[in-house]
């Protein structure tokens, strides 16, 4: 298994501590918690179950009963004797604990459920049987090990790890599994024979992120280009659907959220709640507070606070690569060119993109970039500042800022080329600019410091000094 050490780490100890265990695993869709969950305790599984998906591909919506048929054919998978289909989540319960009970010869039972949230219909009453399991039965068993994963993490967050019912505080321990980093990606590429340079495996964390199951439709033998036409443009090409199949399977409410996602993908520095309710014709509600919290739970938006602006200010913004390459190259497309990205690679349209996908690149990596600036231990904060302009002054837009407690701030600039970055006089003079411009908006004791994130690295020049640090793309590929 590529990466998940901690994670892996985890679930062993808990499988060798000798008490109860009620483990929740929850992430983005396709980050892997299944995977994780079987390679990890490998033929040490007692019971595994795995919920409907809600609606099928024909449309029909599983709902309870459909739910409970699927569960007593689990049991019946695992052994238990053919009775009848139980009427309720209580019953079902009730015969996973006569049959695990059945089969009980003192070792560590581990009883996995897998896309939880699926099982959930409403009015299933399916929280209430859970927390009678687990409370009434399950807890009270040394050798009980109940693992559940989801992909819909909202539910995950409010159903088990926030849970303020019979739940509360339950959970002996909860992983949230993240995408891979640009690391652990090389490491993915290279235990499946792909070769594929650190330039190249960059954009291909711009076109699907760190999503070990986007990444696993790469084919060795192919450039990267190929393989983008492959997963996107050819004709039945494996990820053409995946943007509507993923919020489907993951929210009530899909075709809301995509509203929302849609809207965020048409601004880099994203919107505030007002903005996003104005344009999207959502009400000023509760409702539509956890629309924004389900979408940044799962991790396709984040929000973040401007420099030098309140909470009250908050924006949000869409952080998730597929989305933003799909939306971008794919979604509205009638006639598709199947080698669309090989005929397309070098144009101006994609150049541009590659700058903007840049910079998510690197908003995902931020760790690293502080690594390489020797600043883990420094207390430090991030924001991206936006100062409109008037007629007396031109504006600036700075899409990195760290701020740090030992009275320094970088301001980061991330550049995309295939050499190394030549500061000429305009840039330099326009480096100045946005220098002096921050400097009015930070405290006498804060120095400045400029960074260039670029990929070869910087040529040196009589304007290059303008740049104090350089992180360069082997950089981000550190741990």
């Amino acid at each position: 298994m590529i990466g998940r050490e901690r994670e892996i780490q985890e679930l062993n100890e808990c499988y060798d501590s000798g008490k109860a265990e009620f483990v929740a695993v929850y992430g983005r869709r396709r980050v892997g918690k299944t995977y994780l969950v079987d390679e990890t305790l490998k033929d040490r599984i007692a019971f595994r179950h795995a919920g409907l998906s809600p609606v099928d591909e024909q449309n029909h919506k599983n709902g309870l009963k459909e739910q409970l048929k699927h569960f007593y054919l689990s049991l019946q998978l695992h052994g238990m004797k053919k009775s009848k289909c139980p009427a309720s989540w209580l019953e079902a319960f009730f015969m996973l604990e006569m049959h695990l009970q059945s089969v009980d010869e003192g070792s560590r039972q581990v009883v996995f459920l897998d896309e939880l949230p699926w099982m959930d219909t409403p009015r299933s009453g399916f929280v209430t049987a859970l927390e009678a399991f687990w409370n009434g039965w399950a807890c009270h068993r040394h050798n009980m090990m109940l693992v559940v994963c989801g992909s819909a993490t909202s539910w995950m967050t409010d159903n088990l790890v926030n849970n303020h019912g019979g739940l509360y505080g339950r959970l002996t321990c909860q992983i949230k599994l993240s995408p891979f980093t640009l690391r652990e990606c090389e490491a993915f590429f290279q235990e499946r024979g792909i070769r594929f340079s650190r330039y190249d495996i960059v954009q291909s964390y711009m076109a699907v992120g760190g999503i070990p199951y986007y990444l696993g439709y790469m084919k060795k033998g192919m450039s990267l280009a190929q393989n983008i036409d492959w997963m996107f443009f050819e004709d039945n090409a494996r990820l053409h659907d995946e943007f509507d199949r993923l919020f489907a399977s993951v929210f009530s409410t899909p075709e809301l959220m995509k509203n929302i996602v849609q809207l965020l993908g048409t601004r880099r520095s994203g919107f505030t709640r007002q903005e996003i309710l104005r344009r999207t014709g959502l009400d000023d509600s509760g409702a539509s507070t956890k629309l924004l919290k389900a979408l940044v739970a799962s991790d396709f938006i984040k929000p973040y606070i401007p420099f030098g602006k309140g909470k009250r200010d908050t924006r949000y913004k869409l952080t998730d690569p597929f989305c933003l390459f799909y939306m971008k190259f794919v979604q509205g497309r009638t006639e598709m060119d199947p080698d669309f990205w090989m005929h397309n690679g070098a144009s101006p349209a994609v150049n541009s993109w590659r700058g903007f996908a840049f910079e998510e690149v690197c908003f995902h990596h931020i760790r690293q970039i502080k690594k390489s600036l020797d600043i883990l231990g420094v207390s430090s904060t991030q924001s991206s500042w936006t100062l409109k302009g008037d007629d007396g002054s031109d504006g600036a837009q700075i899409d990195l800022l760290i701020q740090r407690k030992d009275n320094v701030v970088n301001l980061c600039e991330m550049k995309f080329y295939n050499d190394k970055f030549t500061v000429d006089k305009t840039y330099y003079m326009k480096m100045v600019h946005r220098q002096n411009i921050l400097a009015e908006h930070l405290p006498r004791k804060a120095v400045i410091h400029n960074v260039l994130v670029t990929t070869e690295g910087l040529k040196y020049n009589e304007y290059s000094s303008v740049f104090q640090n350089v992180v360069v793309l082997d950089d981000l590929f550190e741990k």
